[in-house]
C-alpha cells in the first residue's frame, strides 16, 4: 500500500524558510514522479513543483527562484526547500506521487507565513 507522509510545515514569518519533507513507502519511489500541490483556503489546489524520476524539475511560476525541489531516492523522500516565503504562500502544502498510472497524495502539511 503506497503511503506518502508528510513533514516540516508551521509558522514563518515573511522572509523566513522552511523544508517540507514527504517520505514514501509501499512503492518503488525512484520510478515514481513527483510534485508538491498546495491549497489555500478558499482557493483551489495548485501545481508548486514538480520532479521527474529522471530529475527533472518544473515550477510554478510564482515560486521560481524561491523554491526547489529535490528527492532522496535512496531515502524515499521528496523535499520542498522554501526560501524567502510570503504570506501569499500560506496553503497547505501535499505531496503527490504518480506511480504505476495512478496517482497518490498525502494527507498535507501546513504552511503559514504571518508576522
Amino acid at each position: 500500500q503506497v503511503q506518502l507522509v508528510e513533514s516540516g510545515g508551521g509558522l514563518v514569518q515573511p522572509g523566513g524558510s522552511l523544508r517540507l519533507s514527504c517520505a514514501a513507502s509501499g512503492m518503488i519511489f525512484s520510478i515514481s514522479d513527483m510534485c508538491w500541490y498546495r491549497q489555500a483556503p478558499g482557493k483551489e489546489r495548485e501545481l508548486v513543483a514538480s520532479i521527474t524520476r529522471f530529475g527533472g524539475t518544473g515550477y510554478a511560476d510564482s515560486v521560481k527562484g524561491r523554491f526547489t525541489i529535490s528527492r532522496d531516492n535512496g531515502k524515499g523522500t521528496l523535499y520542498l526547500q522554501m526560501n524567502s516565503l510570503k504570506p501569499e504562500d500560506t496553503a497547505r502544502y501535499y505531496c503527490n506521487a504518480w506511480y504505476r498510472n495512478t496517482r497518490y497524495w498525502g494527507q498535507g502539511t501546513q504552511v503559514t507565513v504571518s508576522s
